[in-house]
């Protein structure tokens, strides 16, 4: 009756020691500490003084002494033994099987490593730490100095602690692949941030040169027109030089942004505005111009036609709109209520109204016809009370996108 409630004792401390080793190895991260600590508790658990953790490596084809508990300086991390059935723990190892050895005296068919002898070591147990669908990671071993006869009971106890420290030694080879993972991951991010400053900068130091360049070909033009007398030349060169202030107002607009590709239309057509009654000739001092404008992130081709429009369109207002010099225009630009993926641009004034004839000299109308037609879209003119120009054009869902983005900075 004492052997059996002994035994069951024996048991119930075993139980309670995986139980306990399980826990521990959730909790822990540092997989040397978990292998040590296992080693510590089989060797309690069996009531032995000295275990071992060996780690198989297919390039050596050996088992490593990973950690232990008991052993002498020298032995942990420096004693190999080969993977073959010369040693208890390479016959374990090669055979997938529990290997007992009750007395290594009477066994002559091992060839084993030095510290065995110097440690007295008489009885060993060895289970294979599997790992699923991977190959073993090694073998888990408790030593004695005194002769044992280890029974099912201790294969059993072995046995399934083997298997909770597999799933702590695959659980951090996982964690170790995740954190070589998101530290692969964090350096490409790291490099695409670089990239993007780079691009960044890139991209602002191009469009300050080509606004730059911009502002200083129309500074050329207007000198030119001081110096050419010719009003048809005058004319021409006005034109020019008002579609290249257009352009440059892009690029200024684009400055400070960290756009490269588009930019806000109703921002841009307000600051176009507020520029167009400074560049214009003679007497303008009685007409107003006003400007309204929804938000819209248009790429830039689209940018440019529209700006363009705007600058030909109010222009023409203030050169054949008002005889007396007097009256107003206004620039508006709004999303379509019923199809929010259409922009409106309605160029209004109050003069004269406007009559296109066939073979005008008015070059600005026809160039605005055929931007309206390169981004697709629509222009009506309503002559009544003045001239209404309406430019229906699409807004893509690319640039509804950027829009959201654009805000959300």
């Amino acid at each position: 009756m004492a052997d059996d409630a002994a035994r069951v004792n024996k048991l119930l401390r075993q139980q309670a020691a995986i139980a306990g080793f399980g826990s521990y190895a959730l909790r822990e991260n540092d997989l040397h500490k978990v292998l040590t600590e296992a080693a510590r508790v089989c060797a309690a658990g069996l009531d032995v003084p000295f275990s071992k953790v060996c780690r198989y490596r297919a390039d050596e084809n050996d088992l490593l002494v990973e950690a232990g508990f008991g052993w002498r300086p020298g032995v942990v991390s420096k004693v190999v033994s080969r993977a073959d059935d010369s040693t208890p723990q390479g016959r374990a190892f090669i055979t997938g099987e529990p290997s007992i050895c009750n007395d290594l005296r009477e066994d002559t068919g091992f060839e084993l490593p030095a510290f065995y002898a110097e440690h007295g070591i008489i009885s060993t147990v060895d289970v294979v730490i599997h790992i699923k669908d991977k190959q073993p990671y090694g073998v888990l071993e408790i030593d004695n100095n005194v002769q044992q006869d280890y029974d099912q009971h201790d294969i059993n106890f072995l046995t399934g602690f083997a298997n909770v420290l597999a799933e702590a030694v695959a659980t951090s080879a996982r964690l170790e692949l995740l954190q070589t993972t998101i530290g692969e991951m964090k350096a490409l991010v790291t490099e695409k941030d670089r990239l993007l400053d780079q691009k960044k900068v890139l991209a602002e130091e191009l469009q300050h040169r080509v606004r730059n360049n911009l502002q200083l070909i129309y500074g050329m033009l207007t000198k030119q027109l001081d110096d050419t007398a010719d009003e048809a030349g005058q004319r021409g060169l006005r034109a020019i030089a008002r579609r290249v202030f257009t352009l440059a107002k892009v690029y200024e607009n684009l400055l400070g942004t960290e756009m490269t590709h588009a930019t806000d239309f109703g921002a841009y057509v307000k600051s176009l505005c507020v520029n167009l009654s400074e560049i214009q000739d003679g007497d303008i001092d009685g007409i107003d111009l006003v400007c309204s404008s929804e938000s819209f992130l248009l790429e830039l081709d689209m940018v440019t036609a529209l700006g363009i429009i705007v600058a030909e369109l109010v222009t023409n207002s203030y050169d054949h709109a008002f005889a007396d010099r007097t009256g107003a225009i206004a620039v508006t630009v709004v999303r379509d209520a019923q199809a929010l993926d259409r922009g409106r641009l309605t160029i209004w004034d109050n003069g004269a109204g406007f009559v296109e004839q066939p073979g005008s000299k008015r070059h600005g109308v026809g160039l605005v016809r055929r931007l309206v037609e390169q981004i697709d879209g629509d222009i009506h003119l309503t002559v009544d009370n003045g001239a209404r120009w309406i430019v229906d054009f699409p807004i893509p869902a690319a640039s509804s996108q950027h829009l959201d983005e654009y805000q959300a900075s």
